[in-house]
């Protein structure tokens, strides 16, 4: 039978797992499987895994637990094995790439940073600061516009934006490195310029807050910070 995975751990960890129950309707039992020094929380898995609320509440309910009494690799909702030998035989294969990331991972935390910069200010900013904008765009707005003058504003709007924004994006990376043991940057989407991940340890998480505030104060508000966290590691399982 098909097995739902939550997570792989030590084999020392206490796998406090009494009074919760995994995904599924009725609700699983959970159960761990250990080989040598690590081991994985599993249940049986439904036959139509959804990720319906319950399920995802369950799921988040698991490792919260586990997270709370040692560090583990959380993995992704739907993660499922064939059967409890084929998660040993992972556990076997990859057992020494699992151990290094669980000592990586031990006290920390995930937070996730999402920024956009308003496009109005962003495009005022671009044709008060650019004479060649700036004059396309009176051009433009004169009436003594060929069809290509406007192409050749938006193509250089957009190489400006996209210029600035990384900047900006690495200048906030660079401020906030310094209080994270590893970074993992992601593709931004819809109007956000940055989106990534950082592992913070517990000795540098006040820090790390301390210096996200403060970027968000001093850029201003043309700039929208959105930190989610703490959360399972999950970006760098």
């Amino acid at each position: 039978m098909a097995v739902y995975v939550y997570a792989i751990t030590g084999a020392s960890h206490p796998l406090r797992l009494d009074g919760i129950t995994g995904v599924g309707d009725p609700p699983a039992s959970l159960r761990t499987v250990t080989v040598g020094p690590l081991g994985a929380v599993i249940s049986d898995a439904p036959d139509e895994l959804r990720p319906k609320r319950r399920d995802l509440i369950a799921h988040q309910r698991v490792q919260s637990r586990l997270m709370e009494d040692g560090t583990v690799l959380p993995l992704r909702f739907g993660y499922t094995a064939p059967d409890d030998d084929a998660v040993r035989e992972v556990l076997r294969e990859r057992g020494a790439a699992y151990e290094e990331r669980l000592r990586a991972l031990d006290g920390c935390v995930e937070y996730h940073l999402k920024t956009l910069q308003e496009e109005d200010f962003l495009l005022r900013r671009i044709l008060e600061e650019s004479p060649v904008a700036r004059a396309l765009n009176d051009r433009i707005r004169g009436g003594a516009a060929g069809p290509e003058l406007p192409l050749q504003l938006g193509e250089l709007v957009t190489h400006e934006v996209q210029q600035r924004q990384q900047a900006l994006a690495d200048g906030i990376v660079e401020a906030l490195r310094p209080h994270a043991r590893e970074q993992e940057t992601s593709r931004p989407t819809g109007d956000d310029f940055l989106s990534v991940s950082f592992l913070v340890d517990a000795e540098h998480e006040e820090a790390f807050l301390t210096t996200e505030l403060d970027l968000a104060r001093r850029m201003g508000e043309e700039f929208k910070f959105r930190l989610s966290g703490p959360l399972p590691p999950y970006s760098f399982v």
